[in-house]
């Protein structure tokens, strides 16, 4: 039996007292008003993540992958999907083979394609050159030959074949986001009345909102989609992070770090989906154009920056952990310090500085 002290965060209250772990599982919560300052928290949950520690997702390198997932896990993140950028479709197929077995061995929890299916108007930092509108065919092979690792696919909902697609996805187990998308507030509820459930990174990648034609930002809000919020005060800004967020709430809001793999590496020039990106201040932006690319954010960052921007630490983690696990079905499982789930637990000191990082009831 393994004991860990302090405030322990659950779904419904920050308990002080003792996380006691059997092996790989929870075991039991024992309240102690003497427990100790540090903040003990479920291993977190990032939906959306292209790389980091020097290493990247999105060029379908399985090496490269359990390097970017060895870094990540190193921040709290003991779950996670591995997150492509715009590419050839042979490079999309050639990934998912690649990242299949990693699936199987728990080093990712599924693939997700941001992209190509998306608007050139609102690209960012995806290459232009692989935006495309949906191929039905490319889906149905990617679903295929994916055997159930492929997890969310980010769609524009404008696009022809757009809707069709969502639906194709929803009615095969992937979960369609919506994101880097022009559509107007009408189109984007077409799409979540098509089956996405998801907006990817909300704001960043949209057409603004104005109060006379509310666009995707409200439109996703409104209908009640799940909202990825990149915390690293860069994307957003800490008062629209704590806007967005009270406004889905915590059981429709995820803290998401869109890391690239320069996440926890020097400032310098990297590479993003076949195009240059200068890093400067931990700040990612195309050499050409300035568009934010990505972020060098890791979890641990995020959920300390959501809470100094006025989140509840309760709310906070329900953001990095319970949500996105219910959003990949894994409430059974990870996401929460409950007694009966897999014993993924954080320790950080009191003022959310990193401590300490268990997997599985053992130390990473």
């Amino acid at each position: 039996m393994t004991r860990i002290s302090g405030r322990i965060v659950t779904p419904t209250a920050v308990i002080p007292g003792h996380l006691d772990l059997d092996g790989p599982d929870i075991a039991a919560i024992v309240p102690d008003p003497a427990a100790g300052d540090d903040v003990i928290v479920p291993g977190f949950v990032d939906l959306h993540c292209h790389g980091g520690g020097g290493h990247t997702f999105t060029t379908g390198d399985a090496e490269a992958a359990r390097g970017a997932a060895a870094f990540h896990l190193g921040h709290g993140t003991t779950t996670l999907l591995a997150s492509l950028v715009s590419s050839p479709f042979e490079l999309m197929r050639a990934a998912t083979e690649a990242y299949r077995p990693l699936v199987t061995d728990g080093v990712i929890a599924g693939i997700h394609f941001e992209g190509p299916y998306l608007s050139g108007a609102r690209c960012g930092a995806q290459n232009p050159a692989y935006l495309r509108d949906p191929v039905p065919a490319e889906l149905t092979e990617l679903v295929k030959i994916g055997e159930g690792a492929v997890r969310m696919m980010t769609i524009a909902p404008e696009l022809p074949g757009a809707l069709e697609a969502i639906t194709f996805l929803r009615d095969n187990g992937v979960i369609a986001a919506i994101g880097h998308t022009d559509a107007s507030y009408d189109q984007t509820l077409a799409g979540v009345a098509a089956g996405a459930t998801v907006a990817t990174h909300l704001f960043n990648g949209m057409r603004p909102p104005h109060h006379r034609e509310p666009g995707p930002v409200v439109g996703v809000l409104h209908a009640k989609a799940v909202v990825e919020l990149i915390a690293d005060n860069i994307h957003l800004h800490p008062g629209m992070l704590a806007f967005a967020a009270r406004s889905a709430g915590p059981d429709r809001s995820v803290l998401v770090t869109d890391a690239m793999d320069a996440a926890g590496t020097p400032d310098g020039r990297y590479e993003l989906g076949g195009q240059e990106v200068v890093v400067a201040d931990r700040v990612a932006r195309l050499a050409h154009g300035g568009s934010i690319a990505g972020s060098t954010l890791t979890m641990d960052v995020a959920l300390r920056n959501a809470v100094e921007a006025g989140l509840s630490l309760v709310e906070a983690v329900a953001m990095a952990s319970t949500t996105p696990a219910r959003i990949l079905g894994l409430s059974g499982t990870v996401g929460s310090l409950l007694p009966g789930l897999r014993a993924d637990v954080v320790t950080l000191s009191a003022d959310l500085t990193l401590k300490r990082v268990m997997r599985k009831g053992k130390n990473i």
